[in-house]
């Protein structure tokens, strides 16, 4: 098998550089390129961490789709020729890592975080099987990994758009009864972030953690058309 690898530092030109690989048993794209950089150029740069698909980190595109290197194994492609490239729509650092900081600066754009009320009690327990808890726990265990900004080809047309991690983020807190800024953020992300979604599901097909960002968009979406009307509150 040979791995074609993007390769590209500043001052340099981009490029493509082949390894051949010996593809051992449940032997993942990650392995390959940690046996490449080790056996054959040491200044190939990837980022990864855990490698059991717990942080993200290795998230990169893989013959055409974003995947975590780590969780794909090379066998599994059904291909002699695995090209590996770096996130779309992130800077560059080099080769295959990229500038996360658009995905923190999306978040903040949609202030997608949380904001506790004046009055919060010590406790504010919400029961795993509550009807609140219910409506967030499909959207909930996302871990920044930056697939799906990689696959929108709406932030790929305007960087100004939050993008389904940003605004999956805001869904969950628009539904937290604890957070106090429901009504700012509804006017934020009322200005146009939600109706520049073009529901395509790129982002929710190339998910590892199952999560559909492109459901939590609609549904903000639709509570936000309620709301106009004064038909229904962000939260409910």
């Amino acid at each position: 098998m040979v791995l074609k690898i993007f390769r590209w530092s500043p001052g340099a030109d981009e490029r493509l550089d082949e390894f051949p690989i010996t593809v051992r048993e449940q032997m993942t794209v990650l392995d390959a390129l940690v046996d490449a950089q080790r056996r054959r150029d040491q200044t190939l740069a990837f980022r990864y961490a855990c490698r059991v698909g717990m942080c993200g980190s290795c998230g990169m595109v893989v013959n055409g789709r974003e995947r975590w290197a780590c969780r794909t194994v090379l066998r599994s492609l059904r291909t002699e020729v695995v090209t590996v490239r770096p996130l779309y729509h992130f800077p560059l650092i080099r080769d295959l890592v990229v500038d996360m900081a658009p995905f923190r600066e999306k978040m903040r754009d949609v202030e997608a975080s949380f904001v506790p009320g004046a009055a919060v009690p010590d406790f504010a327990p919400i029961a795993g099987d509550g009807r609140e808890r219910r409506r967030i726990d499909a959207a909930i265990e996302c871990i920044g990994c930056g697939l799906c900004l990689s696959a929108c080809t709406m932030v790929a047309q305007d960087p100004g758009f939050p993008g389904p991690a940003a605004l999956n983020r805001a869904f969950t807190l628009q539904q937290d009864t604890r957070d106090a800024a429901h009504a700012a953020r509804a006017v934020t992300l009322s200005a146009s972030a939600l109706t520049r979604c073009h529901a395509q599901a790129n982002c929710t097909e190339v998910c590892p953690m199952g999560i559909s960002p492109t459901d939590s968009i609609l549904t903000l979406r639709r509570r936000s058309l309620r709301s106009l009307f004064g038909a229904h509150e962000w939260s409910g």
